[in-house]
């Protein structure tokens, strides 16, 4: 009896153990929270500005122990560097990234298709489009044609082989050099996710787009999704590879944390347009020349100094054309010269010209939203052609008002012999002493008139 009390007495405790085991480790899975899933928006043109944010939210992803950051874009597509940037940074991110075009009626067109092929996960909205990966280059011939190097087709059988083509000229072997790049790092990004690598080709050679729903269907995109919420209900469960190695997503019911530009990105964006640095750099250089010319202003030279540092800031983030703007520093000289210098207009005429060509070479891409407008440029020449003539025209006024100060302004005038002996002496002329020379019979106390200025020496004659 003794030995069933004790058994009985251990499996209660056992049973009470196991339970209280059992409570603890559920209310600790309950307590534990879910990773969250940090949430950006990207709008509008590919830029510098668009990296350092993209670069920034992956930071904040990885101090957060996030599971996975969705990028939300709509883009015409942008600048290559800032691109491969990008691609560089979603391919060494210990956090899945997905790329998803969203809302409804948004596009990833040219750089926004390489992104969406680099990330984890690659999702659309059902409205929405992506492609049109042809890589241009402004100043080309035919820059905005897409390239098409394909290999001839081999002969039939007991066909004879084809003529080799001609050899292609300077600017259509550029244009195949960058049809092939491109194509080369869009095959690599699809074999690396596992999408469709042909019509990633097709998309660079023949500048197609597709929407969502053929997306879907030809495996260039992972899922078509409604909403962020959408989207992370279909990726509960889901096994991604990354830097940091094989991670499950739990995406139903995670927090989701929106990372919003902030002032330094949105600064970023305003200052690397390329019309507002154009603006900038004519503004900080007329600052610093009026600051010049009237020193003690103070705040021209200021303002002019600020807006050159950003101007210069800009543009070294920009794909700038150093002929461009080599030009376009000569013209500025050449205003500059004009305004302290006058040469009628001369300087200036030359300076207006070199600064028009300069500015519309001056950005090295014809990516969308890159590209400086030419009423913007005709505008700031018509600016800078009134200042020419005014000041030409100030000159020319100058060249015509009569001498008002120095000694010629003594010619003409009276005075009277103060000492004089054997045709030379001293005369009181504008109420100061001059030493004179005149006509023997003059005598101390003669009203006199000034004929010549001779170094320090006036020549007079009696005064009539």
């Amino acid at each position: 009896m003794s030995r069933a009390v004790h058994w009985l007495f251990a499996w209660a405790l056992l049973t009470l153990g196991l339970g209280v085991a059992g409570a603890s480790t559920g209310t600790s899975a309950a307590a534990a929270p879910t990773a969250p899933v940090i949430v950006l928006r990207v709008d509008g043109a590919i830029g510098p500005a668009t990296w350092d944010y993209l670069r920034r939210g992956i930071a904040l992803a990885v101090k957060q122990r996030a599971q996975l950051l969705v990028v939300a874009m709509d883009t015409p597509g942008g600048l290559d560097a800032s691109m491969r940037s990008i691609i560089k940074d979603i391919l060494a991110s210990p956090v899945p990234v997905a790329s998803y075009v969203s809302p409804d009626g948004a596009r990833a067109a040219s750089a926004g298709t390489y992104i969406l092929y680099a990330s984890h996960v690659a999702a659309m909205a059902p409205a929405s489009n992506l492609g049109a990966a042809t890589p241009v280059a402004i100043g080309m011939p035919g820059g905005s044609q897409p390239a098409n190097p394909l290999p001839p087709a081999k002969p039939a059988s007991g066909a004879s082989a084809p003529r080799p083509p001609a050899a292609l000229d300077s600017a259509d072997a550029m244009s195949a050099k960058r049809i092939g790049d491109a194509v080369a790092y869009m095959r690599s990004l699809a074999q690396l996710r596992g999408r469709n690598a042909d019509w990633a080709e097709k998309a660079v050679r023949e500048a197609v787009s597709i929407p969502a729903g053929e997306a879907l269907e030809l495996k260039v995109v992972d899922l078509i999704a409604r909403d962020v919420p959408d989207l992370l209900r279909q990726l509960d469960g889901r096994e991604l590879r990354t830097t940091a190695g094989l991670q499950r997503l739990a995406t139903r019911n995670a927090p989701q944390v929106a990372f919003d530009e902030d002032w330094r990105s949105r600064l970023l964006s305003v200052i690397t347009n390329p019309s507002l640095a154009l603006l900038l750099l004519m503004i900080g250089v007329y600052g610093l020349m009026f600051e010049f010319m009237n020193p003690g202003f103070v705040l021209p030279g200021v303002v002019g100094a600020i807006c050159l540092l950003l101007a210069l800031f800009a543009l070294q983030m920009l794909p700038v054309n150093y002929a461009g703007l080599a030009l376009m520093v000569l013209g500025l000289a050449f205003l500059v010269a004009e305004a302290f210098l006058p040469s009628f207009g001369a300087l200036g005429l030359g300076g207006l010209i070199a600064f028009v060509f300069g500015a519309v070479m001056l950005i090295d891409s014809d990516s969308p939203g890159y590209g400086i407008p030419l009423p913007l440029i005709g505008l700031l020449a018509l600016v800078s052609a009134a200042f020419i003539l005014l000041v030409a025209g100030l000159a020319a006024r100058a060249q015509r008002r009569p001498v008002v100060t120095g000694r010629q302004t003594l010619l003409g005038e009276s005075g009277e012999l103060v000492e004089y002996s054997g045709g030379a002496g001293w005369a009181l002329v504008q109420g100061e002493h001059w030493k004179v020379r005149g006509p023997s019979q003059l005598r101390a106390g003669d009203r006199v008139r000034v004929t010549a200025v001779r170094g320090a020496t006036l020549e007079v004659a009696a005064e009539a």
